[in-house]
């Protein structure tokens, strides 16, 4: 491995995906000064989307994981706005969450520690993050979990 945060991700078993290309009108990731604002990324494993409601179809669990592989998601779209150096990345600034999920279920935040426990396990206390975790009746393609985030680059 090549750095420190790729060399913790092996420690992990992590691999990150390909970095997601966009599905519409827009792109995946705007550069600003050392700002980096990530699209939102959906919930996708090896066998395509994570779909669902939490809550009724995926348990808080299931959520969890699929907040997991939105953070990996999100982390190769950094890698890829930082030309594949993720040692460029200063710190995760802010997450935001939307669980597909009715309107009885009210663990959206647990849903998204799935996210926010990923970054913290992979970049330690750059990591760390300000984060709103919110319901959606719907997500596209009806994935259970999309996230968006904001990080702080050299």
């Amino acid at each position: 491995m090549s750095n420190a945060i790729e060399a913790r991700l092996s420690e992990l078993g992590l691999t990150l995906p390909d970095a997601p290309a966009a599905a519409a009108n827009y792109v995946p990731f705007v550069r600003s000064g050392s700002t980096l604002y990530v699209s939102g990324q959906i919930s996708m494993g090896p066998d395509g989307f994570i779909t669902g409601k939490v809550g009724s179809d995926l348990d808080v669990e299931q959520g969890a994981a699929a907040a997991k592989a939105c953070a990996l998601s999100l982390i190769s779209q950094v890698r890829a706005a930082c030309d594949g150096d993720l040692t460029r990345l200063k710190r995760v600034v802010k997450l935001t969450g939307f669980v597909n999920s009715g309107p009885d279920f009210t663990d959206q935040p647990k849903v998204i520690n799935g996210a926010s426990d990923t970054m913290v396990e992979i970049f330690g206390e750059a990591g760390r993050h300000s984060r709103s975790a919110v319901s959606a009746a719907a997500l596209p393609f009806n994935v259970s979990v999309e996230i968006e985030g904001i990080f702080e680059i050299a």
